[in-house]
């Protein structure tokens, strides 16, 4: 198959019935747009143009075939405009994997926000675990996750830390006592807890602290809901072990209060991750910047 590119200089010259002026819209030398010419007749072994003291005419094989190559190069410009578009428009659709929790306390207004900026991407929220989400990212069924870092998987891409989380626990009025002082860590193991289930990271980090640091944490209650978690605690239900940063509601409204233990547990964070090896569409590109503002 011929070379594309001579066909656009056949094109140009065509159109413009000069090498001359082709050589200048193609932004090539004169010898040049020459060669690619000659090029292109040897390799359909005829004629294409007939050279006249007017410039450059079509004979009767390059009229046979003018219209097929204009209506080929128009297709191919076509083509790339499209692709251009694509990869500079959001649209299509946005699968986020995100736990309610997470979307609630620091999610929501830049969705929001990137809603109105882009109404023609299709946002699909997806409710899960750090776990649940990794795996959904190493399949390519999501476009981006917020998970409990570390990651533990390293076929994900992890871009940047996007809120801190500080563990505490948080007490409703019956345990209002125990926030007068600061507890050893150990003496929780005498009231109620609430905690997530144990398979989930959130659990793991903190019940491995606890064990680090001699201290048997068990809880009476466990949940697979940080909200539900919250409202057993503020109906006196137990000590719900839960970041700060999801409670600040209830503590403002002081319907919670953190009992202070020593030592505290380690800060933990959510990040931002995505599929190791997929292309990154306009769409994904523009969420990103929209969370990193």
């Amino acid at each position: 198959m011929v070379n594309l590119d001579l066909y656009r200089v056949f094109y140009t010259v065509a159109k413009c019935g000069s090498l001359t002026k082709a050589a200048e819209e193609l932004y090539i030398s004169q010898p040049a747009v020459s060669q690619a010419i000659k090029q292109l007749e040897t390799g359909l072994g005829g004629k294409l143009f007939n050279r006249t003291h007017k410039g450059m005419e079509l004979s009767e094989g390059g009229k046979k075939i003018f219209s097929t190559v204009e209506e080929a190069l128009n297709l191919l410009s076509t083509a790339e405009a499209v692709y251009t578009e694509y990869s500079n428009t959001a649209t299509g659709s946005l699968k986020i994997c995100v736990s309610d929790t997470v979307c609630n306390a620091f999610l929501m207004p830049i969705l929001k926000e990137y809603h109105t900026n882009y109404p023609n991407v299709k946002l699909q929220l997806i409710n899960c675990t750090s776990s649940e989400t990794v795996e959904l990212l190493k399949n390519n069924k999501a476009d981006v996750g917020f998970i409990n870092l570390p990651a533990p998987d390293k076929d994900i891409k992890v871009l940047n830390v996007v809120m801190p989380l500080h563990d505490g626990f948080f007490c409703g009025e019956k345990f209002f006592g125990l926030t007068n002082e600061v507890l050893p860590l150990g003496k929780l193991q005498d009231y109620p807890l609430l905690m997530l289930e144990s398979p989930t990271v959130t659990a793991k980090a903190v019940l491995n602290f606890a064990s680090s640091q001699g201290v048997q944490l068990v809880p009476e209650i466990e949940l697979g809901s940080l909200e539900l978690m919250t409202e057993l605690a503020v109906k006196n239900m137990g000590i719900a072990c839960v970041p700060q940063e999801f409670v600040k509601k209830q503590v403002e409204l002081g319907l919670l209060k953190e009992v202070v233990t020593e030592p505290s547990l380690p800060v933990r964070a959510i990040g931002m991750a995505l599929p190791k090896s997929a292309e990154m569409t306009f769409a994904v590109k523009e969420f990103i910047k929209a969370v990193n503002v």
